[in-house]
């Protein structure tokens, strides 16, 4: 099956330079693409659009007292964390393995009710939600909150959920979970942050979590713990997308702590017209197959924040979001061989393909290239060169000739072209260089049947 790509390049590396290149005479198609390749490896179009981490609920002091659940602090924080896929994409698995660990941690203990807590979500009961401080258990899942009967409640952010509450207050058992703090949204007794959708995902297992029918980790109430890191885990089924198919959001755990969280996902996912599935993981590992395992920047938390400007040397790939001031050198592709003919010294990103020498310039016009290497019939001068805001061509003409001129960038691309028509005599012509990017060109003049060339550098 032919997967969907697209080149991992600068966006000024697509198809304005591509005609750049087709414009270059005698020029093979085939090596643009061999050059590019060799620099810019081609990954699958990303299918994690982001990452969400919502504050779910603010416990309060009531939430406290409540000794049935059990060891539930004061100010206490019920996050919600949700994959954000491409719509069509289904959330398979959330796992850690070998080369990349399942990693949650929290500067203080993580809460479990001890009466009526589940390690995954699926297996709440509805019923169950509405006892003392349940709703609030820390536990993963793919999607699913709970069940009663034929009804299948699914995670929702908060702002989306338009079936009211089943949780809080009045309907609870004890009146609990009405603290109304603004820190964390939609109060639990307006939204629950739950509701039903008719795709029910089949097909779950679990591994890593519970021995001998225990949970020991954070996700249980046996042992009391702040992290949970993991090798050899996964939780999984048949495949499950967002309540709302075209935001498609999954959630994947609740977590309560009093602490702040952090965490690294590995998460598999079906892709529409892919028949395998494709890993997405918080940190690439050596002998990860790049066809089957990507880097998702947005699966570690807190995300690390970078250049995320692809124009930009200091661009990564790693970062999840962009940070101020964080790109700060473009990217000026050239040749930065000192031998070539048409060496860059201004370039800071080196394309070997680009160099050109005599008897070889990969199939290039070498006179549009490095006009320096050809005789000129005529002499004319261009001055100042270095130039910055104009330069002027000066040249002397035996009777009337029709006369004209172009300038071509350093890949080959027309950038100014101006018909001066019938003259003679010495001719001085000014140049308006101010739209155009630092760099080395090419000077092109046509008098009558003479071409006349010279590089000039603007700076």
């Amino acid at each position: 099956m032919e997967q969907i790509i697209y080149w991992a390049f600068p966006t000024n590396f697509n198809e304005s330079m591509m005609n750049q290149y087709k414009k270059l005479s005698g020029m093979k198609i085939g090596l643009f693409f061999i050059l590019i390749v060799l620099f810019f490896p081609f990954r699958l179009k990303a299918q994690i659009e982001n990452v969400i981490v919502e504050t779910y609920y603010v416990s309060d002091g009531n939430d406290a007292a409540d000794t049935t659940g059990g060891f539930l602090k004061e100010g206490s924080i019920t996050y919600r964390i949700y994959i954000d896929l491409k719509p069509g994409c289904k959330l398979r698995k959330i796992y850690g393995d070998a080369n990349h660990a399942l990693k949650f941690s929290s500067t203080d203990y993580f809460f479990n009710n001890k009466a009526d807590g589940q390690s995954f979500g699926k297996n709440f009961s509805k019923n169950r939600l509405q006892e003392n401080t349940v709703a609030l258990d820390s536990w993963l899942t793919l999607g699913q909150t709970t069940r009663i009967a034929s009804k299948t409640y699914f995670g929702v952010l908060k702002v989306f959920d338009r079936d009211g509450s089943f949780i809080g207050g009045v309907n609870n058992d004890r009146g609990l979970m009405i603290n109304t703090d603004l820190s964390s949204g939609i109060p639990l007794t307006t939204s629950d942050g739950m509701d039903t959708m008719m795709n029910v995902p089949s097909n779950w297992a679990d591994h890593g979590f519970i021995n001998s029918g225990i949970d020991s980790t954070i996700f249980g109430s046996i042992v009391t713990d702040s992290q949970f890191v993991s090798n050899d885990a996964s939780l999984q089924n048949s495949g499950v997308i967002g309540v709302n198919p075209d935001s498609n959001l999954v959630l994947v755990a609740q977590l309560t702590t009093k602490g702040t969280i952090t965490f690294e996902l590995n998460v598999e996912v079906e892709v529409p017209g892919i028949s395998y599935p494709i890993r997405y993981v918080a940190g690439l590992a050596p002998g990860d197959n790049k066809d089957t395992v990507k880097l998702s920047p947005f699966l570690k938390y807190p995300p690390e924040c970078g250049c995320t400007n692809p124009d930009y040397l200091e661009y990564s790939a790693g970062f999840a979001c962009s940070k101020p001031d964080s790109c700060r050198t473009k990217i000026k592709f050239g040749c930065k061989d000192s031998l070539a003919c048409n060496f860059d010294p201004d370039a800071n990103f080196n394309l070997p393909g680009l160099c050109c020498y005599p008897g070889y310039c990969n199939d290039r016009d070498l006179s549009i290239v490095c006009p320096s290497m050809e005789n000129d019939v005529h002499r004319f001068i261009l001055f100042p060169n270095p130039a910055q805001g104009q330069v002027t061509m000066q040249v002397s003409l035996d009777g009337i000739q029709e006369t004209m001129f172009e300038i071509y960038n350093s890949f080959g691309r027309e950038v100014i072209e101006k018909k001066i028509g019938a003259v003679s005599g010495l001719i001085n012509w000014d140049v308006d260089l101010s739209a155009l990017d630092n760099g080395l060109y090419l000077f092109r003049l046509y008098t009558g049947d003479t071409i006349d060339s010279k590089l000039f550098i603007k700076n």
